[in-house]
């Protein structure tokens, strides 16, 4: 069969498991990197949340730092930073200090949620109206991040230093038709949240493809999608990988740090909130190498992906190791 020449990239939630330090979990984090760059994924991505005991990459820019001197050549980025919690010339110094440390490894992906609850984003000192100026923000961080006499002028003359003349390339997230115009309008890559939001996936890739407005950074459309992927050469173990995988998700998100025994944790996956959780998920590959490579290939077929950004889910690091080893194998039969 021949290789596809379609780019793979991980998506890295820096997720703190049962009985695990927060360092050890970013000890997880660099393994994974490093595994993926071995492994010739094209790039690494962190997202920010906040106030959640089970994430711990509430800062990307400063686990890209840490993760980029790890590593040597894999591009790192945000998946998203969440603009609206931040100054965009904050961020621009940000991802301008590590664009200079780490040339032609950083990208800039950004998300107009605040990534939090209503409690949580009031303790970041943001107003509830922050995310209507999302569409200002991501104009005034690209300009600085630019250097033209226009850029400057739409910066009122401040510099980020560093930051200007980087140009870090910047990429819209979301998982609804919003982010979707907005990456058209602006011309910037798309990259859309399927590993947790399937329901908008086709329909918000169609209006990006059909809308979009070539610029500076992008002449033509450039589509990501992201999926889960449980990979095993052994699928009775990609089964049971993908089993705790459903019962993790709902234990995190229904239970939100209450313990659930084995027989209420049943109760609530058959619940209609335990449905609705499942479905967020509908999304994942599971299997050995050739069943995961090929439901891949038919999810990006019906995403209009130019690349797939994988979640890969394992009970343990190495089981989350081997997804991303026994995906690239058969990804290139």
């Amino acid at each position: 069969m021949t290789p596809s020449p379609m780019p793979l990239s991980v998506i890295d939630f820096a997720s703190v498991r049962p009985g695990q330090s927060v360092g050890e979990a970013l000890q997880d984090s660099v393994a994974l990197a490093r595994k993926a760059e071995e492994l010739d994924y094209d790039r690494v991505w962190y997202s920010e949340h906040h106030n959640m005991g089970s994430i711990a990459s509430s800062a990307p820019a400063v686990l890209m730092a840490h993760i980029a001197s790890q590593t040597e050549r894999i591009r790192l980025g945000s998946g998203g930073v969440m603009l609206p919690n931040h100054s965009p010339l904050v961020i621009a110094e940000q991802f301008g200090t590590l664009a200079e440390l780490h040339p032609d490894r950083i990208d800039l992906g950004l998300g107009r949620a605040p990534g939090t609850d209503p409690q949580t984003f009031r303790a970041l000192r943001r107003e509830p109206s922050a995310a209507e100026h999302f569409p200002d923000d991501v104009r005034e961080l690209q300009a600085f991040l630019g250097d033209s006499p226009s850029d400057l002028a739409r910066t009122r003359g401040i510099t980020a230093t560093p930051g200007r003349g980087t140009r870090v390339p910047l990429y819209i997230l979301g998982s609804s038709l919003f982010g979707a115009q907005l990456a058209a309008k602006f011309g910037l890559p798309y990259a859309f949240a399927s590993h947790f939001a399937p329901d908008a996936l086709e329909q918000a890739s169609a209006v990006y493809r059909d809308r979009f407005e070539p610029s500076d950074q992008l002449a033509e459309p450039y589509m990501i999608a992201a999926v889960n992927v449980v990979a095993d050469d052994d699928t009775g173990r990609a089964a049971r990988e993908l089993h705790w995988f459903r019962r993790q998700r709902v234990k995190l998100m229904a239970g939100r740090g209450r313990h659930f025994s084995d027989e209420e944790l049943d109760m609530v996956m058959e619940s209609a909130a335990g449905r609705q959780i499942l479905h967020m998920i509908t999304y994942t590959a599971v299997g050995d190498g050739p069943e995961v490579r090929d439901y891949l290939r038919d999810f990006a077929e019906r995403a209009g992906a130019d690349e797939l950004m994988i979640a890969p889910v394992g009970s343990t690091r190495e089981r989350v190791h081997g997804t991303l080893e026994v995906l690239r194998r058969a990804w290139s039969d």
